[in-house]
């Protein structure tokens, strides 16, 4: 019996799938074990940007340790169609307060537009705040993936 690979992703599959997507999760190391996490990510001039609250596991263990694994997937119900890309690189919070501001605002448009104000939580907001109360006026802070090693995308035979 022969092994079957799954095929990987082109370039363009990837991007697709970043742009569509807009959930991930992040595995950074533990204390004992992995630590997973799904956070809401930003996709803007070719670099995946997220937003941390300022207080938990994932800030003590991003000061530990910068490296990091970001998993993105899309999949149909049934299983009949697939893909995924995993990137190894390194977290960075963005000091840059341009930079900061395009990513907080972007974060807010993609929730105003897709999101249930009950997401709103995850970033530290209560949902009667609104998407519009996610702004650059309060101390987010934003976190960029930079030296990526590795970027591995596989998806479903066709």
């Amino acid at each position: 019996m022969t092994v079957f690979k799954l095929p990987k992703m082109e370039k363009s599959e990837i991007k697709k799938l970043l742009n569509e997507q807009m959930i991930c999760r992040i595995a950074f190391k533990g204390d004992k074990y992995p630590y997973l996490i799904p956070f809401q990510y930003v996709w803007l001039n070719e670099s995946l940007y997220f937003h941390f609250t300022d207080y938990g596991k994932k800030m003590r263990l991003l000061e530990r340790d910068k490296l990091v694994c970001v998993e993105i997937e899309k999949y149909n119900p049934d299983l009949s169609s697939y893909n995924f890309v995993v990137f190894r690189g390194e977290l960075e919070v963005v000091k840059d307060s341009d930079e900061r501001t395009k990513i907080i605002n972007k974060i807010a448009k993609t929730g105003n537009q897709k999101l249930s104000p009950n997401f709103l939580a995850v970033h530290g907001l209560k949902k009667e705040e609104g998407w519009n109360s996610f702004s650059p006026k309060r101390p987010f802070v934003i976190v960029k993936l930079k030296k990526v090693t590795e970027i591995m995308g596989l998806k479903s035979p066709n």
